[in-house]
């Protein structure tokens, strides 16, 4: 049986000054150990340290408690109460701490903000946005609008009233004078940031850095909070060239001779979006069976895109073919793909020279050809919208269309040359 020892004081244990272990009473086992300094100069502390022996199975062993005067006499002594009970139960402290400690070393790491949630999606999916241009708007969105009022809040504590905050912000002129809310105010933002701030926190959902619904969620949550996005400001849409004008406006582009122009050029002929034309390669043309295969990592919807190409469109790249070519079928001056900014470029100019009459871009030459060919045409809507480079129908009708339509597309896309190489029609002439 161990031997009862009488309880000491806080003041008697302050004055032990001896190397060993000196008992202290209260707890059967509870020992205050003081060891030699590790440096032996004069006035280095020496190291204590509270223990308590106990016995668990069959076996004595020490069990810290911490350091002294750090752990009061009383703070060890109610620690030490607390292990025995435990023991008695049948529970092994060494076990209960490394779970505590193996806890807590997970719930350190859980604990990200929303900024880390954020860059980490981000590094993660970089290969999937479509380009830098694309990576760099994400994050200038978090950051200007989110990172400033949930940036360092831990994503497992973000609630709705937090998404809500970030969504209808204040925005405000350069003088500080408020304008209205970023969801009214700006809504194609607001939007596009309610759809990213979802997807950083479905991302800390399936991390485990977060646990229950997502508080940006639309259906059920920030619906019933704020005004549907429609009911607040109609879409814009690229400013375009109408269909009825765009045989004078090719006359006029045809006119300049820079790579932009017959860049844009062959863009209007082929109806694809800038990208796909400002990054084409010549290993991309089959001369033999007129088609341009786009590659899926230069298309929105990341899937290889064959385009037939009229005899116009062959004729422009004929034109452009030197003996000391690029890889790139329009490379800017410096031998690298050009600029989204060149083509807008040629298109202000010809505002400005009067050539047309209103302000337009060059993603417009997609309604342009889309427009033209439902109101002047008699093509089903998915040729149309397959031209165009759009999936067409749902993921099952997708899944079992094994065809692109190609050679239908061809008839569409050589009617369409044809079409921009007449003077542009009155609306008298237009077909009802």
């Amino acid at each position: 049986m161990p031997k009862i020892v009488k309880p000491m004081s806080a003041l008697a244990v302050s004055k032990l000054a001896t190397v060993g272990w000196h008992a202290v009473g209260g707890v059967s086992g509870l020992s205050l150990q003081i060891r030699e300094p590790q440096n032996k100069s004069a006035d280095s502390p020496m190291p204590r340290s509270w223990v308590l022996r106990a016995s668990i199975g069959a076996t004595r062993v020490p069990l810290g408690l911490g350091s002294y005067p750090q752990v009061s006499l009383a703070d060890a002594r109610e620690a030490a109460k607390k292990m025995c009970d435990a023991i008695r139960q049948g529970i092994d402290p060494r076990v209960q701490r490394k779970e505590a400690q193996s806890a807590l070393i997970a719930n350190i790491a859980k604990n990200k903000t929303f900024k880390e949630c954020a860059e980490s999606y981000m590094d993660a999916h970089a290969a999937a946005y479509t380009n830098d241009k694309h990576r760099k708007q994400w994050a200038s969105t978090l950051n200007t609008y989110a990172y400033p009022i949930i940036g360092s809040m831990l994503v497992s504590d973000i609630s709705m009233r937090n998404i809500l905050d970030v969504l209808t912000q204040d925005v405000k002129d350069d003088k500080g004078k408020k304008l209205g809310d970023l969801w009214r105010l700006k809504t194609p933002t607001a939007q596009r940031l309610q759809g990213r701030l979802k997807t950083v926190l479905d991302y800390a959902i399936v991390n485990e850095y977060r646990k229950g619904t997502n508080p940006a969620n639309w259906g059920g949550f920030l619906d019933t909070q704020l005004p549907s996005p429609t009911k607040i400001k109609p879409q814009k849409h690229h400013p375009a060239v109408p269909y009825t004008e765009v045989g004078d406006f090719m006359l006029q582009l045809q006119k300049n001779k820079s790579i932009s122009a017959k860049a844009l050029e062959f863009l209007i002929h082929t109806a694809v979006r800038s990208g796909s034309v400002r990054e084409a390669q010549w290993s991309e043309i089959d001369y033999e069976a007129k088609v341009w295969n786009i590659p899926a990592e230069h298309t929105k919807i990341k899937k290889e895109h064959r385009v037939p190409l009229s005899d116009p469109a062959i004729t422009i790249l004929k034109s452009l073919r030197t003996e000391d070519e690029s890889k790139l079928i329009f490379p800017s001056p410096t031998k690298v793909a050009l600029s989204d900014m060149a083509l807008s470029e040629i298109m202000r100019g010809m505002l400005g020279r009067g050539e047309i009459k209103e302000k337009a871009v060059p993603h417009g030459f997609r309604s342009t050809f889309r427009d033209w060919a439902a109101e002047q045409t008699a093509y089903p809507e998915e040729i149309r919208k397959v031209s165009s480079g759009h999936k067409v129908g749902d993921a099952v009708q997708q899944a079992y269309q094994r065809t692109d339509l190609l050679e239908k597309r061809r008839k569409l896309m050589e009617e369409w040359s044809a079409f921009l190489d007449k003077p542009s029609i009155k609306k008298s002439e237009q077909v009802l």
